[in-house]
């Protein structure tokens, strides 16, 4: 009898230890070090809809993150095919037109700890009445078989430094050259990465994975370069990343020149650190 009452009390500590182990587990919020910018309703899809960052929005490459709620049940929506539309609207002495910018959509329906991670590349600032920036978001939950749409006003302020390029290429095409890193430079090696888009029109912004890139890093104030450097390549999706060495803090300039069917367009970004 004995022995049965310390196996009994045995089995409870056990359990009673392992229940306070599991409340001691602390779940990080994944929006922790994020900034929520703006939120709607997906009308039609009973899905509240969450915009975030880890910046403020600038123009250039931006990375986002969408968090869904079901208006139902309140819980996180884990499961949805999730498309995001940047717009621009501008109003130009009473003259009326809109345009998009290059995107990136969530590539899995199924959230990374409750969020669907995106990217917009913003083109110009918002400027008050004449140009005013908005979020379209369109939402289908597994099971669902029409999309729910959101839209949500959003302020995009300049880069500064300027971080995305607007230009027409060697062989006529409009393209959309997009700094992304690094984001916080050092002395040394750095990863670089830059991403490449074509204007089809007001609306089509595809990848561009068609360029050789040449990269050269100067000091313009110094009157130097720096060795050791990586050219970027393509990795997919237009973007091409390779390495950039600082040989000291200052200014710097990172020239850029894009190769394709035997045709140069050349650009170039400055830092300062």
């Amino acid at each position: 009898m004995k022995k049965i009452l310390f196996l009994v009390l045995a089995f409870a500590g056990t359990v009673l230890s392992s229940c306070q182990k599991d409340s001691d587990i602390t779940i990080e919020d994944p929006k922790k070090n994020l900034i929520k910018i703006a939120d709607a309703f997906a009308i039609g899809s009973a899905t509240k809809v969450e915009l975030w960052s880890g910046t403020e929005l600038n123009t250039g490459y931006q990375k986002l993150y969408i968090a869904l709620t079901d208006s139902a049940s309140g819980k996180a929506v884990n499961r949805s095919s999730v498309q995001i539309l940047p717009m621009m609207d501008m109003d130009l002495n009473g003259v009326k037109m809109s345009h998009s910018a290059p995107l990136e959509n969530p590539e899995s329906m199924d959230a990374d700890n409750t969020l669907f991670p995106c990217a917009a590349v913003f083109t110009m600032p918002s400027s008050g009445e004449s140009g005013k920036w908005k979020m379209i978001v369109m939402v289908k939950k597994e099971g669902q078989t029409k999309y729910g749409k959101a839209e949500m006003a959003i302020q995009v302020k300049q880069s500064q430094p300027e971080r995305v390029k607007n230009m027409t290429a060697a062989d006529g095409s409009k393209i959309i050259i997009a700094y992304i890193s690094p984001s916080s430079p050092k002395v040394g090696v750095n990863d670089f990465e830059i991403a490449v888009f074509k204007k089809l029109d007001m609306m089509t912004f595809p990848a561009e994975d068609n360029y050789s890139i040449t990269m050269t890093p100067e000091m313009p104030s110094m009157g130097h370069g720096s060795p050791n450097n990586v050219n970027p390549v393509l990795t997919k999706n237009g973007h091409y990343k390779g390495k950039v060495n600082f040989t000291m803090t200052g200014d710097w300039r990172i020239n850029l020149v894009l190769n394709k069917e035997g045709k140069s367009t050349t650009s170039f970004f400055d830092l300062l650190f």
